[in-house]
């Protein structure tokens, strides 16, 4: 196998001009609601830049409540459907859809009208959520992890039950589907999904985090593959492992990378250095952002000196140089580029798919600019 489909995550940041640990502390902003929707013209901007230069999928992120700008996209399979009508080739991803926040059968549901209306172009996702003010604000538990997984895991099965069975029943901790109530003159026994995705067996993705084994068996349950993030200096023995051997322990003899994509947060310019240089802010907007969610290494000092202006460097915070030489973000051209891929292709033979999304709050000028770069110099170089 060799990388073939060159996807992006996008997880709806919009245009801030104030960044880096100098500027506007995290929970200091507050955008106003003109600025937010700009995300939309934003999103169509890049869906066309990646369906007319050959990338196979773009994805989103649902998330809520996120008056700092950085997430905010509350609906991705309403997203996906509308551009499908604006865009020709390029797959929609949802990365992810979070079952806890919904009804299991209404996201069946909608994933089963976008399925249809943009004539199987929509991928589905699905993901336990890890923001306190979205999952809990909705009233499904996250502080509680152990609830937060059981509640995940029957939602998941009844998704499934009712994609790939005409009609199903369901009885379990959370949800007993149907009810026994009278209809019509009959007591409900089955219901059915209507309408239900065309495209089945349905693909579906999900984010490994931990590699944690009762989640992996999970997903070779319901043949979900998965998303690593990380780049892959220190993943051969992590994520990418544990999912090989939970494939092995299914049934399957999967090649190290087969059924992931690998995501790597980076950056293009005319020179390494321009590229570090202008990495550096959007970096730490991200660290502002994903720090003391725990995405990013760093200690309870470190997480509190992200939330303030400047001092980083006098906490220890981790540095984007750190990541970049540990193999998780990447600044540089676009010929660095293609020989970081290739050295991907040799450590995974599996490897098909890789997820190249850029830093939040990068402009989208510059985002489309990427985009396109990679388009005309990158992808061509792996068909």
């Amino acid at each position: 196998m060799m990388i073939t489909k060159f996807c992006s995550v996008y997880a709806g940041h919009v245009d801030i001009e104030d960044l880096g640990q100098e500027a506007t502390p995290i929970n200091e902003r507050f955008l106003d609601n003109e600025h937010i929707v700009s995300v939309f013209d934003k999103t169509e901007a890049l869906a066309r830049a990646c369906d007319e230069t050959g990338w196979h999928s773009l994805w989103f992120a649902e998330h809520h409540f996120q008056r700092e700008g950085y997430e905010t996209i509350p609906n991705i399979l309403m997203l996906a459907v509308h551009l499908a009508h604006l865009t020709k080739h390029i797959k929609l991803g949802s990365a992810f859809n979070v079952p806890p926040m919904w009804h299991p059968l209404r996201l069946a549901e909608d994933f089963a009208m976008a399925d249809i209306l943009t004539k199987g172009r929509t991928i589905f996702g699905i993901g336990r959520g890890y923001h306190t003010r979205e999952v809990e604000v909705f009233g499904a538990p996250l502080l509680d992890q152990a609830a937060n997984r059981s509640l995940f895991e029957e939602q998941v099965e009844i998704i499934f039950k009712a994609f790939n069975h005409p009609s199903f029943s369901h009885h379990g901790e959370h949800y007993t589907i149907p009810p026994k109530v009278p209809y019509r003159g009959y007591e409900l026994e089955e219901i059915t999904l209507v309408p239900r995705p065309v495209n089945r067996p349905v693909e579906c993705w999900q984010a490994i985090v931990s590699g944690n084994r009762r989640g992996l068996d999970l997903m070779m349950k319901h043949g979900i593959k998965g998303f690593v993030g990380g780049g892959a200096a220190s993943l051969e023995e992590g994520p990418i492992q544990a999912f090989r051997d939970a494939a092995a322990r299914a049934g399957h003899h999967y090649a190290l990378g087969e059924g992931l994509c690998l995501g790597l947060q980076f950056y293009l310019a005319d020179t390494r250095e321009k590229a570090l240089r202008e990495i550096k802010p959007l970096f730490e907007e991200h660290a502002k952002m994903f720090g003391p969610l725990n995405f990013l290494p760093m200690n309870d000092a470190q997480k509190a000196a992200v939330s303030r202006r400047g001092g980083w460097e006098q906490a220890g915070v981790p540095t984007v140089e750190h990541f970049i030489e540990q193999g998780s973000w990447f600044a540089g051209t676009a010929d660095d580029l293609v020989e970081r891929l290739k050295m991907l292709e040799e450590k995974f033979p599996g490897l098909e798919s890789v997820s190249l999304g850029m830093p939040i709050c990068t402009p989208q000028s510059k985002m489309e600019e990427i985009y396109r770069q990679v388009g005309e110099e990158v992808i061509p170089q792996f068909q």
